[in-house]
């Protein structure tokens, strides 16, 4: 009996992992789950990972992502956010759907278009993974040749960047080296856990701001 990948339900928190498929086979299941999936998808080289996020999983994206979003504003800086967009590259035999990604330096290049392709348009110039209950795989990153990305697990912002083809650690972000981000995204989060997001954001783009005229 053939599986309507439809009908597949990953409970949150959990993760299903498909072998020896070839690229085909990874079109064929992202057709016939839908846009509209709650799961995501990562696949490299045969291996398919389908995971279904946590409500606190949501919680840490929606809030990193406002903050990216509230500095790239303050900063007057264009730039696009594409979310869980999947990313796939048939020539790496790479596929991901990060938390968010975004055009920032490349935005002009991709401006106005409706799908990406990454054997010929650039990819995100940053994208962001929330691991709560899994481990990023980020060759599949690595080989996408996304320039930076950020993983957060719920109490630490890791910054990695991408050099020479694969990624190292870093105390800063290429996109924000002004910003002390592995003390204020934690920070941030917390606060909002404490006091509610409208305050926390609102006070956060006051301090940004600050930031931004003392340049």
């Amino acid at each position: 009996m053939q599986i309507d990948f439809k009908q597949l339900i990953v409970q949150p928190g959990q993760q299903v992992l498909l072998q020896n498929l070839d690229w085909a086979d990874f079109e064929t299941i992202l057709d016939e789950a839908g846009e509209h999936r709650a799961a995501r998808y990562a696949y490299s080289q045969g291996m398919l990972e389908i995971m279904s996020p946590l409500a606190e999983h949501e919680f840490s994206k929606n809030l990193i992502g406002k903050i990216i979003e509230i500095s790239l504003e303050a900063m007057d800086a264009e730039f696009i956010a594409l979310g869980s967009t999947t990313l796939k590259n048939p020539d790496t035999g790479q596929g991901a759907e990060p938390d968010e990604c975004y055009y920032i330096q490349h935005e002009a290049q991709v401006r106005g278009k409706e799908r990406l392709d990454l054997r010929v348009d650039p990819p995100p110039d940053l994208a962001l993974e929330i691991d709560l209950t899994s481990r990023t795989h980020f060759r599949n990153y690595e080989l996408l040749g996304i320039p930076e990305l950020w993983r957060y697990d719920g109490k630490r912002l890791e910054i990695l960047v991408l050099e020479n083809g694969a990624y190292a650690e870093s105390e800063t972000s290429r996109q924000f080296p002004w910003l002390p981000l592995k003390t204020l995204v934690p920070g941030l989060l917390e606060q909002c856990k404490r006091e509610g997001r409208n305050k926390t954001l609102k006070a956060f783009r006051c301090q940004i701001a600050g930031w931004i005229a003392g340049k």
